[in-house]
């Protein structure tokens, strides 16, 4: 019998995946978010039943335990991103039914909090910034709430999520009315595998960039690629590099996006950012590493 203040087992996934949707939110990685998330429980575990009794709300508990956890990561996100090689981009997600024999609680309810253009314009956030911002504006929290978790007064908490929000406005994530982001990825993906330059170029804004992340474990374009002629170009060269590439579409954190695969194995995703009918931003994620939940869906 579990005991009267413990979460029982459907208590427990209930608040796992509440856990797991915010951490992911939080850090941009489902590898750390899965660590906050157990670290949390560990936590909750390690209380006597006395201790847990006297917890009026253990999901409230959880939360607040789980977001000090992702605060203490990104503070030392910085030094890590400093060693890692390369550009640094989000763990992408397949959708949740592509995640094969992966608990059912692990999965991310994907939504525009979670597109590749949203986790990027976070990771520029301050910590202080990006928890105040995704608890109150993307979960609801009241800024009551958020300042008891984060040690800080609930004006301050809003005055960061002011901040934050104008980094959302500035950078334009959300789509426009009756956008055509999935026609316009086929049409990418099909000028792409044909290497048509001309095609390319009217599809592409001219300000297009492209962001490659290979971790120093595969080959992948150490800065930026800027420029609608670059990019073409860049998009081009690149099929003919990875010999035996295929281009196949797929959602990419909710979003219309498409997956390389060679030899039936998953090396690359790509994500989009399409607007006003031309893709802007082109996000390819090449570091296996973060490719597990793509591996495991196949």
């Amino acid at each position: 019998m579990n005991h009267p203040a413990e979460p029982g087992l459907s208590t427990v996934l209930d608040e796992r995946r509440q856990l797991i949707n915010l951490t992911y939110r939080l850090l941009g990685s489902l590898a750390d978010a899965e660590d906050a998330v157990q670290e949390t429980f560990t936590r909750w575990y390690a209380l006597t039943p006395a201790q847990q009794d006297e917890i009026a709300s253990p999901g409230a508990w959880l939360t607040t335990v789980a977001t000090r956890i992702c605060l203490d990561l990104l503070g030392s996100a910085r030094a890590r991103r400093e060693r890692y090689v390369g550009e640094w981009l989000p763990e992408p997600l397949p959708e949740p039914a592509e995640w094969g024999g992966a608990d059912p609680a692990d999965r991310i309810t994907l939504d525009e909090s979670v597109s590749m253009a949203f986790l990027v314009v976070l990771d520029t956030m301050t910590p202080a910034e990006r928890v105040a911002f995704v608890l109150h504006d993307v979960f609801g929290y009241p800024f009551t709430e958020i300042g008891a978790i984060v040690g800080r007064t609930p004006a301050a908490c809003r005055q960061l999520a002011v901040s934050a929000r104008r980094r959302v406005g500035a950078a334009r994530t959300a789509p426009p009315a009756g956008d055509r982001r999935t026609e316009v990825v086929r049409d990418f993906r099909l000028a792409w595998a044909a290497k048509d330059i001309a095609a390319l170029l009217g599809l592409l804004d001219p300000d297009a960039t492209v962001v490659a992340d290979g971790g120093g474990l595969v080959s992948a374009v150490p800065r930026p690629v800027v420029g609608r002629a670059e990019v073409a170009r860049f998009a081009a060269g690149m099929v003919e590099r990875l010999a035996g590439l295929s281009l196949v579409e797929r959602t990419v954190n909710g979003q219309p996006g498409l997956v390389g695969l060679r030899d039936g194995a998953v090396v690359a995703v790509f994500a989009f950012e399409v607007m006003d009918g031309l893709v802007r931003h082109v996000w390819a994620v090449r570091n296996p590493d973060k490719l597990r939940p793509w591996t495991a869906s196949r």
